[in-house]
């Protein structure tokens, strides 16, 4: 029997281009149970990651993070050693990025893994297949800061994977800080959406859309005037409430998602690029259901 069956503690710190996450979790060779997680809204990509850059605000937010996660887990009892730290879209695509990754392990003594959009699709899924059995094919989508990733898979496991540059705070970043969203607008972006290198999206056809996390909790909040709780399973989103939470999202102004009390905090600003992203992607899936899994990167890390 090796250490993997007896049990570790492990921490996974998601370096997200919005949000950064944090899991604490005793993990054993096939399951994982919980003990902590949290989220910091760092906007790493803020200010620089059209100019392929991390700015010096954008730095100092992460450090103040990162300064938060290792207090919490060092009450775990967790070293660095034991910290799985994964930089995203942000950080792969930024020139100082070595810059970025030596301030990190100087600073707090952990290792920043830098993944390509490929990796991090792969621990994507390997995320939501703790909370779904693919007896069906389905295309997992993950919608981030820098990038969204599209996962095809099945019970057979993955089938095809891409990753496009069309994270909310690019294009967000990409239109000038719109705080409206015109029809002609909405139109520009979906151009925009359509312009990347997506023609590999002929591929990705399924009746079920899983989407992994991050903006799907927020429609779920807002569908059900629930707080969403992260249990490990999928739960289907009702498609005509779902279209109405993507279409108010869409037309809605800052001042009226500033007052909505079920959209969190951290997505007030760039929902609309989200809740568009959406309606895209299950027209070029042509899929008739969607879920939502509470699992992504951070629990794929984990496997």
């Amino acid at each position: 029997m090796d250490e993997t069956d007896l049990g570790m503690k492990k921490a996974v710190i998601d370096m997200g281009t919005n949000t950064f996450n944090l899991l604490v979790a005793d993990v054993n060779r096939d399951s994982f149970k919980a003990k902590y997680a949290t989220k910091e809204p760092v906007l790493l990509g803020m200010g620089g990651i059209n100019d392929n850059r991390i700015s010096e605000e954008a730095m100092a937010r992460a450090h103040l993070a990162v300064k938060k996660f290792m207090r919490t887990c060092k009450a775990f009892e967790i070293v660095a050693e034991d910290v799985i730290a994964i930089g995203t879209s942000a950080l792969r695509g930024a020139a100082n990025a070595d810059e970025f990754v030596a301030s990190m392990k100087r600073v707090f003594g952990i290792d920043i893994q830098i993944i390509s959009g490929e990796a991090e699709a792969n621990y994507i899924f390997k995320g939501v297949k703790w909370t779904h059995d693919f007896a069906q094919p389905a295309v997992i989508m993950d919608i981030g800061g820098g990038s969204t990733e599209f996962i095809s898979a099945d019970s057979n496991g993955i089938h095809d994977v891409v990753s496009l540059d069309i994270g909310v705070s690019r294009v967000y970043q990409h239109f000038d800080h719109p705080e409206t969203y015109s029809a002609a607008l909405q139109a520009d972006i979906l151009s925009y959406f359509d312009q990347c290198p997506c023609s590999e999206m002929a591929n990705f056809r399924a009746d079920i859309l899983i989407g992994a996390s991050g903006s799907f909790e927020t429609f779920y909040e807002m569908i059900f005037e629930s707080e969403w709780e992260a249990a490990p399973k999928t739960v289907e989103l009702p498609m005509n409430e779902l279209m109405r939470v993507l279409d108010w999202s869409i037309a809605s102004t800052q001042k009226e998602r500033n007052e909505h009390v079920w959209i969190a905090q951290i997505r007030k600003t760039m929902l609309p690029v989200a809740a568009l992203q959406i309606k895209w992607a299950i027209q070029k899936i042509q899929c008739q259901r969607v879920l939502i899994s509470p699992y992504s990167l951070k629990e794929g890390a984990l496997h």
